[in-house]
């Protein structure tokens, strides 16, 4: 708690907040945590390094996608509030409510499978509180500069990375780790970060990442040796295109969610575009949501209708991505999602925008000749004589 202040300027105040706080339930797990995430919520600014709260909504997507497992490792390099972390911890104790029960799995739980890192002394301080106050005993959250040399240690230590590392911030390059500049000699600290996870990641490991767009298609060398590798070398599944105000009031930044699986050996066969286009809140400043709260997020309680999925598109991605090596592979190109072979990918130099892959579907336009065009306005002009003629009979 170094650096911390106390900021209730009065005796009072401080009687009043503790009063209201003892007629809260405490005792229960979700009340504290949902209390805490609200409070969270009300951070109204960026943080000083270009950190930004991620919608809990869009976190939530990324551990369905990546569905967690009671024995993963899990880690958030960049780790912020713990938003991450929080929201894979939640869905174990949902979809594996056995794992407290099981001795060996709950220790696990509670004292190996949650991993994040940040250098900012006030994240990590609301970071581990997160985690605590939502059941997890004793989570590694510590300060780290991740991309630093000193610490790159824990090669293939994790099988669950999920982040939205910063996409721009100073950067030391002399204290750079060297095996990240030999795999991308490149200044961009979100072209490192991606770097950073391809390490960090066992074989088989998962990772559920946030860039900006600038990451899939950008021309220089670096972009695209990086791209290369995700889809030759590891195994690239998914690009997940997110609307243009995801990040408002913050950041208006175009941004994709980026998945893969770690193998060394390549593995890509097709990978699958989604291109969302609502997430269930305006894409304006004030973020305001456009449903009901039980149809919101990617599991909402009740069935989306045609009408509110364009709304909220998160429960499509989710079924979709379910059906990616079925069903999906038959979608045409003009769909809002759909597969593109590895070969295509590489003859367009491994750009991965949506946009390079995506078709518009052409309206049908009707086409006439001039003949008929010419017989078509002397029979208008027949019909608006015959009237003008009639107009004047009934005037007398």
């Amino acid at each position: 708690m170094e650096g911390a202040r106390f900021t209730i300027p009065t005796p009072s105040m401080l009687s009043k907040a503790v009063d209201l706080l003892d007629s809260v339930p405490m005792e229960n797990r979700d009340t504290k945590g949902d209390l805490y995430e609200y409070m969270l919520g009300k951070i109204a600014s960026a943080g000083q390094n270009g950190q930004f709260r991620t919608p809990r909504h869009i976190i939530r997507l990324m551990v369905e996608l990546t569905a967690p497992q009671p024995t993963d490792i899990i880690c958030d390099p960049a780790c912020g509030t713990a938003g991450f972390l929080v929201a894979a911890g939640e869905y174990l104790r949902e979809y594996h409510p056995n794992i407290l029960h099981d001795e060996r799995l709950k220790q696990h739980f509670h004292y190996g499978m949650f991993h994040g890192f940040d250098f900012d002394n006030v994240m990590l301080r609301i970071g581990s509180m997160n985690m605590l106050l939502h059941g997890v005993e004793n989570p590694d959250i510590r300060y780290r500069d991740s991309l630093a040399q000193e610490n790159s240690s824990d090669e293939e230590a994790y099988t669950l990375v999920l982040a939205n590392p910063p996409f721009a911030g100073s950067l030391d390059y002399e204290n750079t780790a060297k095996d990240l500049l030999q795999i991308v000699k490149t200044k961009k600290t979100e072209l490192l970060f991606v770097a950073l996870f391809m390490r960090l990641l066992k074989p088989g490991g998962r990772a559920a990442v946030i860039v900006p767009d600038g990451v899939l298609f950008g021309s220089s060398k670096a972009h695209k040796e990086l791209r290369r590798m995700l889809v030759e070398e590891q195994k690239l599944d998914a690009i997940v295109s997110l609307p243009g105000g995801v990040f408002k009031p913050y950041a208006g930044v175009s941004t994709a969610i980026l998945l893969f699986t770690k193998t060394n050996s390549g593995g890509t066969d097709n990978v699958w575009f989604y291109d969302m286009q609502a997430d269930g809140w305006s894409l304006d400043d004030k973020r305001s949501p456009l449903l009901d709260e039980e149809k919101l997020g990617p599991v909402p309680s009740t069935e989306l209708t045609e009408e509110e999925h364009a709304k909220n598109n998160l429960p499509d991605v989710l079924a979709r991505w379910q059906e990616r090596n079925k069903n999906e592979l038959k979608r045409s190109r003009t769909e809002q999602s759909f597969c593109v072979p590895k070969g295509d990918i590489a003859a367009q130099g491994y750009d991965l925008s949506l946009n390079r892959y995506k078709e518009v579907v052409h309206e049908e336009v009707e086409h006439r000749s001039p003949k008929e065009i010419f017989e078509n306005l002397s029979k208008l002009e027949a019909e608006i004589e015959k009237g003008m003629k009639e107009l004047e009979e009934m005037l007398g």
